[in-house]
């Protein structure tokens, strides 16, 4: 297959002026074969001395390689027979060779080592290629990669979500000793990196093969979603955690578009281009598709030891400096995306929840040898990219609704809001690390940061005419900007201090098993009803979960409230859900004399962590609750109401005879709610 090439003027403009990149050529481009051997190969390049790579040449081999920091290599150490160019090393610099336990890190986990080898570089322009090479002994001698990406991760990464519903179309293959990997180059080369898997075991490179790859094409267009934890498509084990990225289909007529979310967790600019998120989206990508890129948040790390994965000098950390960042943007990203035929849509990071001083929230990114943002909008400028500034619109966005309601909807958290889990152990008491994180949200906050990106892409479509087919392909609601059809589930009166359930209540809302009043309100402190409890928990676990009559009419008191509960939960389930298990931590009972309270914070477990002996008001509970109480509350469906946000801790005492409130009843269903979900399940499905 041939492929156009593009002259560097043209590739120039082309990113200036936002336009495919092989919009026009002049020459084309055959595949390149380069062979190291003796054997005569027809058609192919013969390599028969190491020579140093030369731009007019166009190939060669290099002692610096294009990672971020640069990676050395010994070129005089490459010898040369009739079977190919081989290299074999006698040691390794490495750092971080043990994990936590103690245990020696494997060569594919280690995040800071240089095996050596040998670096092939070809000259080629931005653009889809498919690389063939052949090495002697194939996986079992030879670590290869492409322009310093991770060996382990472009050929170990099946899928690209938590919930395994994008998967990986291109990753590096090996079919015996041959290599195979489609790379989306933005440079105008190609490293091809051969290292020796093992100490004094020697690695044969014999042949390469460069194929140029044709640009997809489509009738509908994809936007793909790249970033990080806050951008990210959670499960239910993760609840109540969401990610912007999460909610943004929902903006958008299914027939007209695609929107496909490739972020994930602890993502930065660095590791999305290394383990090959970024090269499965252009591959798989069509021409006038749109990739909006948000990172920063990741990219600030700074590591303590030298050869971690925050340490920016590592290898294949996380990550950057301003230098790098601003690299990976310039020479991985724009080129690489515009060659492929799409656009880049940039998108600084929120701000963290966690600066407010005078009636304000302050911007986090401060330091001045830190400012990720300040990177991305100068990037933007530079090459005429379209940005949604969230890190600013956030920070106004935070302080117009006001700090109560921005906790609310960050990830704050008291027990018995969730039976998710971190990995730190079980929310269900509480965030187990002891805070609140005021850089991840749930979907109540993700859904507005959802909103403010569609909004500003509609102003920058004045702008930027590529965008044009985003804003068309809104729904009718999004594009008229009637939110209060785009989101009905949000509620007028659900504000400031009436905020603090907000999370629950726009999900029951949402679900149909709570409702708003005419006036579009909530009415969070009304009391509620047992009809409407029973109502509730019926919608969320089927009809005929508990048995109405058994509860009599009125008023809901929070006895009644874990009876229904509980009946819920015995038809629900025939054994215990993971969520119960040890699979959130040590999980035994607090009156077990087992119970360890030192774990706690540790292997922060899903059950109360006051033991029932010890709850001071059981005397307060009607005669025929008292036993069902008691088993209600060691499976954690009730819970003390004498707790705090950002505390992992359990109160003493129930208030059996206390009316729920419809803001508590929101609580207790969404509790009800993620505790019936399959775990592995995206936590914003709407059943």
């Amino acid at each position: 297959m041939k492929l156009k090439r593009v002259i560097s003027v043209l590739m120039a403009a082309a990113i200036t002026l936002s336009v495919p990149v092989f919009a026009q050529a002049e020459e084309e481009i055959e595949p390149m074969v380069f062979n190291f051997t003796s054997q005569y190969i027809e058609g192919a390049k013969k390599v028969r001395t190491v020579e140093k790579y030369d731009y007019d040449r166009g190939f060669g081999f290099v002692n610096t390689t294009t990672a971020m920091p640069e990676r050395t290599v010994n070129m005089s150490k490459i010898k040369t027979s009739d079977e190919g160019f081989t290299v074999t090393e006698q040691s390794v610099p490495m750092f971080n060779t043990v994990d936590k336990d103690g245990n020696k890190l494997d060569i594919n986990k280690a995040t800071c080592y240089n095996y050596g080898g040998m670096v092939f570089r070809v000259k080629v322009p931005a653009g889809g290629y498919h690389i063939e090479v052949e090495v002697e002994g194939g996986e079992n001698n030879a670590l290869l990669s492409v322009n310093a990406m991770q060996t382990y991760r472009i050929e170990n990464s099946p899928y690209w979500d938590a919930a395994k519903l994008v998967a990986n179309q291109h990753p590096a293959k090996w079919e015996g000793d041959v290599w195979s990997f489609d790379y989306a180059n933005g440079r105008g080369f190609i490293d091809i990196e051969v290292e020796a898997r093992e100490i004094n075991k020697p690695v044969t490179l014999k042949t390469i093969k460069i194929t140029p790859v044709e640009n997809n094409t489509s009738d509908k267009a994809t936007i793909y979603l790249l970033g990080d934890s806050t951008l990210k498509s959670y499960l239910f084990e993760e609840a109540p955690m969401c990610g912007w990225g999460q909610v943004f289909d929902r903006l958008f007529d299914p027939d007209e578009i695609n929107v496909i979310n490739y972020s994930m967790g602890g993502r930065s600019v660095k590791q999305m281009y290394q383990e090959g998120r970024l090269n499965d989206v252009l591959m798989t990508g069509s021409e006038g598709d749109f990739v909006f890129i948000q990172s920063g948040h990741n990219d600030e790390k700074e590591g303590n030891d030298i050869g971690t994965a925050s340490d920016p000098t590592a290898r294949f950390g996380v990550g950057s400096t301003e230098a790098m960042y601003r690299s990976y943007l310039e020479n991985c990203y724009i080129p690489a995306i515009k060659a492929r035929g799409m656009i880049p849509v940039f998108v600084t990071p929120m701000t963290r929840a966690s600066k407010y001083e005078d009636g304000e929230f302050k911007n986090t990114f401060t330091k001045e040898d830190r400012q990720f943002p300040k990177v991305m909008r100068e990037v933007a400028e530079e090459y005429n990219i379209p940005l949604v500034d969230l890190n600013t619109l956030s920070c106004e966005y935070l302080t117009e609704i006001g700090y109560d309601a921005a906790m609310a909807m960050v990830m704050s958290l008291e027990a018995g809001e969730t039976p998710g889990k971190t990995n730190s152990g079980s929310y269900a008491n509480g965030h187990p690390d002891n805070k609140i994180d005021t850089t991840h949200f749930k979907e109540a906050l993700a859904k507005q940061y959802a909103r403010i990106v569609a909004e500003e892409v509609k102003t920058l479509s004045d702008s930027y005419t590529e965008l044009k087919p985003v804003v068309e392909a809104m729904t009718t609601d999004v594009r008229a900007g009637d939110w209060s059809q785009a989101y009905p589930e949000v509620c007028k009166d659900v504000t400031g201090e009436n905020a603090y359930y907000r999370n629950q209540i726009e999900k029951m809302v949402q679900l149909g098993a709570m409702t708003k009043d005419s006036e579009e309100c909530f009415r969070p402190n009304a009391e509620m009803t047992v009809s409407e409890y029973v109502y509730a928990i019926e919608k969320l676990y089927g009809k005929g979960c508990v048995d109405p009559a058994k509860y009599g009419e009125g008023v809901l008191t929070r006895e009644v409230m874990t009876q229904i509960n509980l009946d819920a939960y015995n038809y629900k389930f025939t054994e215990k859900p993971k969520y119960m298990t040890d699979y959130n931590g040590t999980n035994i009972s607090p009156d077990d004399p087992n119970y360890d309270p030192n774990l706690v914070g540790e292997e922060a477990q899903y059950y109360p962590l006051v033991g029932y002996g010890n709850i001071t008001d059981k005397d307060q509970i009607s005669p025929e609750y008292r036993d069902t109480m008691e088993e209600a509350y060691e499976l954690g469906l009730i819970r003390s109401e004498d707790v705090e946000r950002g505390k992992m801790e359990n109160g003493y005492t129930l208030d059996p005879q206390g009316v729920v409130t419809r803001e508590k009843a929101a609580k207790y269903l969404y509790f009800m709610y993620v505790l019936g979900s399959d775990i592995n399940t995206e936590n914003d499905i709407v059943e």
